[in-house]
């Protein structure tokens, strides 16, 4: 009987100890997957990161590339055919030493140059932009005849730009007349008259077209 008890004994006792080790190597084995686990995570993690980063940082260059190309083309429309650029809350104006003849709304041969540089900007910047050409007269004349003479002027001069190959979908014209003067009384051939009768162009830039304008005009 005592033989038996011991037999007994002897196989719970081996039991518990097998037990226990089946236990404790189940445990050891969590620990271990489960620390591989979170290392292949924080690997995955720390990859995802970088690449981000590495995203984050072309964009930058891209966009650094961008205002630097904007500001050398603005420049240039500045230094070489004297236009004027200004901000404006709907995009920028674009004032061009783009004139006509006295009662004439035929496109200069000598402002062709200067509107060949500005279409290749507005084609490289703002293609999706719209863009409205303002005409303008002298005071000789009625007002309606300058009305009509004005928007003939911005017309002529989108036809142009269309020649040169820019998408003039977005292109709007209209004419001033005789308003808003450079030079108060001066036409038909009073010094300064000339400069009344010219064409401005507004381009309405918005979203990233607009963050690199802004970044590209002086301060």
């Amino acid at each position: 009987m005592k033989a038996n008890l011991r037999a007994v004994g002897a196989v719970i006792l081996g039991s518990a100890v097998l037990g226990a080790c089946a236990t404790k190597g189940f445990v050891r084995t969590s620990v271990r997957d489960e620390r591989a686990a979170r290392i292949a995570a924080d690997s995955s993690l720390s990859n995802t990161i970088t690449t981000e980063v590495a995203g984050v940082r072309s964009e930058i260059t891209t966009v650094k590339n961008d205002v630097a190309s904007l500001r050398n083309d603005l420049g240039a429309l500045r230094t070489e055919f004297g236009a004027k650029i200004t901000a404006m809350e709907e995009g920028l104006k674009f004032a061009f030493p783009v004139n006509f003849a006295f009662d004439d709304a035929a496109v200069r041969e000598a402002d062709k140059a200067a509107l060949d540089r500005f279409a290749s900007v507005v084609g490289k910047y703002y293609s999706g932009s719209v863009i409205t050409i303002e005409g303008f007269a002298d005071p000789a004349g009625s007002t309606r005849y300058n009305m009509d003479l004005s928007k003939r002027r911005a017309d002529a001069v989108a036809a142009y730009l269309a020649e040169k190959g820019l998408n003039t979908s977005n292109v709007r014209t209209v004419g001033y007349g005789k308003s808003r003067l450079v030079n108060e009384k001066a036409q038909k051939d009073d010094p300064g008259a000339e400069a009344n009768r010219r064409v401005v162009f507004v381009v309405e830039t918005n979203g990233a077209a607009a963050a690199t304008t802004t970044a590209a005009l002086p301060q």
